[in-house]
């Protein structure tokens, strides 16, 4: 993981910048924006950022925080996390304070507490404890809410017409991470198609309209997707056994990837990697043929 090779090193190459994880009980934009012009300082216009939205209760900061912490550690050696949060539910607040404080890993920046109380102080008003009060109203903001709308109608294949209209087009084989990584683009501004690839299903035909720098085939290997399937089985693997068995699943990934090779794809390995180093190696290869414009630096 590029992003985190300089984590503790005094030396570190200034262009890299560990991920930065947004916690937020709305949707997160405001610790995102705080995060990029932070980024910024250091000459990362377009950091890795990790959102963990609407969160309602500790268990789930917990469970993020702890699952994010032993990924980093088992692929880069430090499992130490930069955390960004906009809680103004006080208990959380509180909460999440308290347990990055007791670990010596979690460098946490709580970016609504004191200027929620500051304000409090000088004008004698109670503020609202409503989640996402503040939306900040600017080109950016509203071309991401265009961008997650677009790509939530065009998931797993939907609205095939519309592909041409897409800045990028993910294909890939069921359990790729078609859809979160989708997502996660989407959050960046990007309007994001994707195709499910499978051996019995034609692709649609738009795709030959679609310019090869924004098709992108997500891969992985049939050991790690033969695992992935068995456990998104569970109880239903004797009845749907076909979905996970070795011989389909190669026979699947073969499929997938020869359609790539004729359409042109750029491919990308999702296997063993956080959904946000998927998609910033998407958007390495994407920006090369289409350099973001100022309203998508944020």
């Amino acid at each position: 993981m590029d992003d985190l090779v300089s984590y503790g090193t005094p030396n570190a190459d200034p262009g890299s910048l560990p991920t930065i994880h947004v916690i937020s009980d709305s949707v997160g934009l405001t610790a995102q924006a705080v995060a990029r012009a932070a980024a910024a300082q250091f000459g990362v216009t377009n950091p890795a950022i990790e959102v963990l939205p609407k969160v309602r209760s500790f268990g789930e900061i917990k469970d993020f925080l702890d699952e994010h912490s032993a990924f980093h550690r088992q692929n880069s050696g430090d499992g130490r996390m930069l955390v960004f949060y906009t809680l103004v539910d006080g208990s959380l607040a509180r909460q999440l304070s308290a347990y990055a404080a007791d670990r010596d890993d979690i460098v946490a920046v709580d970016l609504m507490t004191d200027a929620i109380a500051a304000i409090a102080r000088m004008t004698g008003r109670k503020p609202s404890t409503k989640p996402g009060g503040l939306h900040v109203a600017d080109q950016y903001y509203f071309k991401r809410i265009e961008a997650i709308e677009f790509t939530i109608a065009h998931d797993d294949g939907r609205n095939p017409q519309e592909l041409s209209q897409a800045d990028i087009v993910l294909l890939g084989v069921s359990r790729s991470s078609k859809t979160p990584t989708s997502i996660y683009l989407s959050q960046q501004g990007y309007k994001v198609a994707n195709i499910p690839l499978d051996p019995t299903t034609d692709p649609p035909r738009e795709l030959a309209d679609v310019e090869r720098t924004r098709l992108f085939g997500l891969m992985t290997t049939p050991e790690v997707l033969i695992g992935i399937r068995q456990r998104r089985l569970g109880n239903a693997s004797v009845v749907a056994a076909r979905y996970a068995d070795p011989e389909y699943v190669y026979q699947d990934l073969e499929q997938a990837r020869a359609l790539m090779r004729k359409l042109g794809c750029i491919v990308v390995h999702t296997e063993n990697r956080a959904v946000e180093e998927t998609a910033q190696e998407i958007l390495r290869y994407y920006e090369r043929a289409h350099p973001p414009s100022a309203d998508m630096m944020g």
